[in-house]
């Protein structure tokens, strides 16, 4: 589970996969909208990884 913490260093730190102007989604270039949906999605990781870690008893 702790693997998926990698998921937003990979997905943010790459930046000629998301370095275009195309798609837009409410005006806003992919290179914006990208990271800004990484906010949430990282949120949600952690989330994921803490409550695993409770039911395995780990603090």
């Amino acid at each position: 589970m702790r693997l998926l913490l990698l998921l937003p260093f990979i997905g943010l730190l790459w930046v000629p996969f998301y370095n275009e102007e195309l798609p837009t989604l409410f005006g806003f270039p992919f290179f914006y909208w990208y990271q800004f949906a990484w906010v949430p999605l990282t949120s949600l990781i952690i989330w994921l990884v803490y409550r695993d870690g409770l039911k395995k008893g780990v603090e």
